[in-house]
């Protein structure tokens, strides 16, 4: 793997005492951005993301997605000497990110109270599960039961049959607030010379994303509907049928809604009628309308539906499967698949979110278990010998 970071943060390292998903995606973010990632791994196993499955030659389709441009060290956590290892990182580092379980990083001797005094230019980021403080602080936590104790379950699926989102959106969530929240301290770092303990977790990140069903209900008294792919409150959304398909289409404004009713239903006479007058209206009465629609859409070919949308301008589109996205010419026309070099074998990746004026994307290699361990090491001050004998014994790998 060459070693050869660039882009904006080109100069930050950042260390990460990280596993799963929420900790490596903050980190690939900040990596992508082209800061020096240290990824600090288990020997042999690795981060347990490693794991998850075996999609992409083998590999875990989680780990591939989540460490792109970082280098692996391996280290035995609990080796007698890993913390003073540790200790010497972090003095090196300008960031660190770790999402251990609760209480582990205060157990390590890595308090992030007492990283702030030692090193007070360090940003300290810490994702967990519930956040610091609380009855719920010290609970372990997972994508699926943070979406459930925040009540996003409660708000997926259909009416009788709640789901969960089907991608990890807690971590997700949380790994993009956590990069954010470290770039807006490093920022801040440039005027003041000092770094800041900054937190984020899965259930405040959800908790962020439930921001209109919790205030509907909060000042409503009542809960949005499950709606599946419907909308709670706006009327028509969702998956409508054609004669030989399906569209899935958005009307959320008074001048969509006459143009929908005039030029794509063709039903001009649903404007003077008080059912459908305004979008709380619709929603009263969204199974008559709804019936209606479908109604005057299942006799007309999918083309047309679509012409008669374009036309429109109503939002609208297609409902694809995975493997039909994967192929969607959106992301092949504008170059967002990429290679990017893994123990495996050379995979396409997804670039970032995130495209900067004249700076390339980063889509360097993803390491092997400790494939940088030596190397790592060497920078930290190490010598041959030293290194030698942390391998003898068993302190890294």
């Amino acid at each position: 793997m060459t070693h050869n970071p660039r882009g904006p943060l080109a100069g930050i390292r950042v260390l990460a005492l990280e596993q799963a998903v929420a900790g490596p995606l903050c980190t690939r973010h900040l990596a992508d951005l082209g800061a020096d990632v240290i990824k600090i791994e288990r020997p042999g196993a690795g981060d347990f993301a490693r794991g998850y499955d075996t999609a992409v030659f083998g590999q875990s389709s989680y780990f591939v997605w989540l460490n792109r441009n970082k280098r692996s060290l391996a280290l035995d956590m609990k080796h007698p000497e890993a913390r003073e290892i540790i200790e010497r990182l972090i003095g090196q580092s300008d960031v660190l990110v770790q999402n251990l379980g609760p209480g582990a990083i205060d157990r390590l001797g890595f308090a992030p109270e007492r990283l702030r005094r030692d090193y007070p230019a360090l940003v300290i980021c810490t994702i967990s599960g519930y956040g610091s403080g609380g009855p719920y602080e010290y609970r372990k936590a997972f994508d699926l039961l943070l979406q459930g104790e925040t009540g996003v379950i409660a708000t997926t699926g259909q009416q009788d049959a709640p789901a969960k989102v089907g991608i990890s959106v807690g971590d997700v969530g949380a790994g993009v607030y956590g990069a954010m929240a470290t770039l807006a301290a490093l920022y801040e770092r440039q005027a003041t010379g000092e770094g800041r303990i900054v937190e984020t977790s899965l259930f405040d990140a959800l908790s962020e994303f439930m921001g209109y069903p919790a205030l509907f209900a909060k000042y409503s008294g009542a809960a949005p509907a499950r709606a599946g792919l419907r909308h709670a409150t706006v009327v028509p959304y969702g998956s409508y049928a054609c004669m030989d398909g399906a569209v899935l289409l958005a009307v959320q404004t008074a001048v969509q809604w006459e143009a929908f009713a005039r030029v794509v239903c063709q039903r001009p006479e649903w404007l003077a009628d008080e059912r459908y007058r305004d979008s709380p209206s619709r929603r009263i009465n969204r199974d008559s309308l709804e019936m209606a629609i479908e109604e005057s859409l299942s006799t007309v070919p999918r083309a047309e539906v679509v012409r008669r949308l374009e036309e429109a301008d109503i939002p609208f589109s297609s409902q694809l499967e995975v493997t039909e996205f994967v192929e969607h010419p959106q992301l092949s026309s504008r170059g967002r698949w990429q290679p990017v070099e893994t123990p495996g074998g050379i995979v396409d990746s997804i670039v970032p979110a995130m495209d900067l004026e004249g700076a390339p994307h980063r889509m360097d290699p993803m390491p092997a278990v400790g494939e940088q361990t030596d190397e790592i090491l060497a920078e930290a001050g190490y010598t041959p010998e030293e290194i030698a004998g942390l391998h003898a014994s068993g302190a890294v790998a």
